[in-house]
């Protein structure tokens, strides 16, 4: 391995967000797929580094093949990293770098469609790397089976993999390493496609039930809480909230039926009533115009005169509603 070689994420790239040629979140049953799991130094695929990439290729229901490899980030991982993902810098110290890694994970992938666990955060890191490294865009579709579990198990409090383990009652080794995820999300999946089954008959049932809830154009206006009981303490009580955006975790109306729970309001455009202004994903938005939208902008400019308002990212709005 050549130490000297330059590492993707060290050095002077500018990095970009917008991932014009991404693959499509899609539900089905395909007879061939690769579960995909990343063990990483953090949340921002612009920023942070791949220490771990996991895979399982799977075809008829079983497993036919595996790829685990450890890639060394150019840098020490924090302590914290360390005892999250079990994986040290004495293990790190070693391993190949990205360069080397990411071809291989690319030829045991090739075409397929990609399945995982909140794998929008997997795929979004692929594609900075794929970007770099291999000059070419990540383009396979995926299946995100965490939200597939929110329409699927509704009365469960949380939707992490660890939940749905528990959930489905599945046993196995230690979480949190990428090839261990990867058995867990594919036992989880091949479950899920059966209570699918179960409870729908068919896919496109369960598909059409799906995909009415994550319809656009919805007057957020219009929805109302499923109690009357709040608390007057939380934050976005009796706030108003704007989405602009694509948010990674939940539909925009799923977001909103979250603070209409907690007491709060959503308009549709950003006005002098709007409290918060929460930023999602603005990657296959054909409008953005210098990496800011009209409701962004009109947000800064009422921002400026004073107006009750704040601009947030969503994983601060995922902070202040209890989602990590």
């Amino acid at each position: 391995m050549n130490r000297g070689s330059i590492i993707f994420g060290i050095g002077n790239f500018e990095k970009k967000s917008v991932r014009k040629f991404k693959g499509k979140n899609i539900i089905e049953f395909p007879d061939k797929y690769v579960v995909v799991d990343l063990e990483t130094t953090g949340l921002s695929p612009e920023w942070d580094m791949i220490i771990e990439i996991g895979a399982i290729k799977v075809q008829n229901g079983k497993i036919i093949d595996n790829f685990q490899r450890l890639v060394y980030p150019g840098e020490k991982i924090s302590s914290f990293i360390e005892q999250l993902t079990g994986i040290t810098n004495e293990m790190l110290a070693g391993a190949p770098l990205i360069n080397d890694v990411l071809p291989q994970f690319d030829e045991f992938v090739g075409n397929s469609i990609v399945v995982g666990h909140n794998v929008n955060f997997d795929v979004n890191f692929l594609y900075e790397n794929y970007d770099y490294v291999l000059e070419k865009p990540f383009s396979n579709d995926f299946i995100d089976t965490m939200r597939i579990s929110r329409k699927l198990y509704p009365e469960l409090d949380h939707h992490r993999l660890i939940d749905i383990v528990e959930h489905l009652k599945i046993t196995g080794s230690t979480m949190h390493r990428a090839l261990s995820d990867c058995r867990y999300t594919y036992e989880c999946y091949e479950k899920m496609k059966e209570d699918i089954i179960t409870i729908y008959n068919e896919l496109d049932d369960f598909k059409k039930l799906y995909n009415r809830h994550h319809s656009k154009g919805i007057d957020l206006r219009t929805l109302t809480a499923e109690s009357d009981e709040f608390d007057d303490t939380h934050p976005l009580y009796k706030k108003e909230c704007v989405f602009t955006g694509t948010l990674e975790k939940y539909s925009r109306q799923e977001a909103a039926q979250i603070v209409v729970n907690l007491g709060g309001t959503c308009g549709n455009k950003v006005t002098k009533k709007t409290n918060y202004l929460i930023l999602g994903n603005n990657d296959y938005c054909s409008l953005i115009k210098d990496g800011k939208s009209s409701k962004q902008k009109k947000a800064e400019e009422y921002k400026l005169k004073g107006q009750d308002i704040e601009i947030i990212p969503e994983n601060v709005f995922y902070e202040m509603i209890g989602e990590t």
